[in-house]
């Protein structure tokens, strides 16, 4: 308590920032990281001082580094719903999502899209939910691990459109995709980007997008809430927060020059082709996007009995 009394008063006396600054983020590769890095760069122009990208192996790691480093405002932490909705799945995670951190800015949503494998006789959200009412536990989707992204839009699905169907888990999205294109699975709530080829292809049948609306990212796509479950929507979205009690002058410094990043064309360019539109919010709507997710999925989470594989 004294260590962080300090920093507070350290921040508030120094100008801000005068040292590099560290933006821990899960993982060395992927989405994620892309964003980390164009953030990176964007802020370290914007501030004056390096923003240097921390990424660690594994999601909790990440996070209790952010959770328990000094309030002020020199680590920062990227990260996505695996952040708050991690504890309804794990026992004994290190940190609490809602009392540990201070949200500055949504960064990105990326939408899935509900896929089919050609040989399954439906052309419609609503022609696959008749399918599989009349099918019950019969048809398969194909997942990545736990409470990834693709998993929870699924059952989300389940949930509001009343179907049974069953879940083939994967190690990751990349093998999920293969045995759904060579009809191992029947269906599977993919990544925009990593389904895109096999629909144009043909080797796979797009039926909707799982945003609220109509995405640029699944060009001419319904929503699923419009073809046929309404009031469905499930994106995963990733932003940037800092250690709970961090100054709220520094929330709003960094949410400034944040949100200024995201809406740069080159930035929204490069993030719109690696499958991600930008979000780029206020801290209070980033605050009312977690505890929704909180409300929502995790009550999803503990009616369907999901637990971290």
């Amino acid at each position: 308590m004294l260590l962080a009394a300090c920093s507070i008063a350290r921040a508030a006396e120094t100008p801000y920032p005068n040292r590099p600054i560290r933006l821990v983020v899960s993982g060395i590769a992927g989405g994620s990281n892309v964003t980390a890095r164009l953030l990176a760069n964007g802020l370290s122009g914007a501030l004056g001082e390096q923003v240097v990208v921390d990424g660690r192996e594994g999601g909790v790691i990440a996070a209790e580094i952010a959770a328990h480093a000094a309030p002020d405002g020199y680590t920062l932490h990227l990260n996505g719903s695996a952040l708050w909705l991690l504890p309804f799945m794990r026992r004994n995670v290190p940190y609490d999502a809602v009392r540990d951190f201070a949200p500055i800015s949504l960064a990105v949503s990326t939408p899935n899209i509900l896929v089919v494998h050609p040989s399954v006789p439906v052309k419609s959200v609503r022609d696959l939910i008749a399918l599989a009412k009349a099918r019950p536990g019969e048809l398969n989707y194909a997942s990545g691990n736990a409470g990834t992204s693709n998993h929870l839009a699924a059952e989300l699905f389940k949930s509001m459109a009343g179907v049974n169907i069953t879940r083939i888990p994967y190690k990751g999205g990349a093998p999920a995709i293969n045995d759904l294109v060579a009809g191992q699975v029947q269906l599977m709530f993919g990544a925009s980007l990593a389904v895109a080829q096999h629909v144009q292809s043909g080797r796979l049948r797009a039926l909707a997008v799982t945003s609220a609306k109509p995405s640029a990212l699944a060009p001419g796509l319904p929503t699923v809430a419009e073809a046929g479950v309404p009031g469905y929507a499930s994106v995963a979205i990733f932003g940037v927060l800092a250690p709970a009690k961090t100054l709220p002058a520094l929330i709003e410094r960094l949410n400034r020059e944040i949100v200024g990043v995201l809406h740069q064309p080159t930035v929204k360019e490069r993030l719109f082709n690696a499958g991600s539109e930008v979000v780029a919010s206020t801290p209070q709507a980033f605050d009312a996007a977690i505890k929704a997710e909180i409300a929502t999925l995790g009550k999803l989470i503990k009616d369907a009995g999901i637990r971290d594989d």
